[in-house]
């Protein structure tokens, strides 16, 4: 019986060329599994500052239109508070014109007639309505004799000595009150006022 290696041909004396290609199980070893190269990495990086700038603009954006609902509500709050201010500015002088009326009429005094007191009670109830209807809507006056100078709500129109007790910069006399809408100044006070307190505009 015969060997079963010796009908085995021998590689070397077949003529089976030769193969440079290393096995396909066998991996390169130059380089661990998974490390990133330098281009990898350059990518890495770019991507990293394109995604900083991105939110830094996104940030941006928040704040600006943080910004913009803020400036937004303000303008239309002012808009719902100051939208008459043309028309309250013509009510006022009404109001002016009906506190004129009541000055002209004579003071009152014992014995007149009672014609002339019934009239200057009802101007004087009709005043007080018509203030009151101005105050609901943000309409408001203020009197300005006997109050220290104030230049966000008086103009002085003259200046004169003190009296003895006043001090410099108080107001002598209002020609007019001031008037206020919300706050916001519709007229000033015509006023005279005690010397060494403000310039005279």
């Amino acid at each position: 019986m015969s060997d079963p290696a010796e009908k085995l041909p021998d590689p070397s004396q077949t003529g089976a060329p030769e193969t440079d290609q290393a096995p396909q199980d066998q991996a390169p070893r130059d380089r661990a599994p998974g490390a990133a190269g330098p281009a990898t990495e350059d990518r890495l990086a770019a991507l990293e500052a394109e995604l900083s700038q991105m939110r830094d603009r996104w940030l941006r954006s928040e704040a600006e239109m943080q910004n913009l609902r803020s400036r937004t509500q303000r303008e239309v709050q002012d808009a719902r508070q100051y939208a008459i201010q043309k028309f309250a500015g013509d009510v006022v002088e009404a109001a002016q014109n009906l506190r004129r009326g009541l000055e002209a009429l004579p003071a009152p005094r014992e014995g007149e007639p009672e014609l002339l007191t019934k009239l200057r009670e009802g101007f004087e109830g009709v005043e007080r309505s018509f203030l009151g209807i101005l105050e609901r809507h943000g309409i408001a006056r203020q009197d300005a004799q006997g109050q220290p100078f104030d230049p966000e709500l008086h103009q002085a129109m003259a200046e004169q000595p003190a009296p003895e007790g006043v001090a410099p910069g108080t107001v002598l006399q209002a020609w007019t009150p001031a008037w206020t809408l919300n706050g916001r100044l519709l007229k000033p006070a015509m006023v005279v006022v005690a010397a060494g307190g403000a310039q005279k505009g």
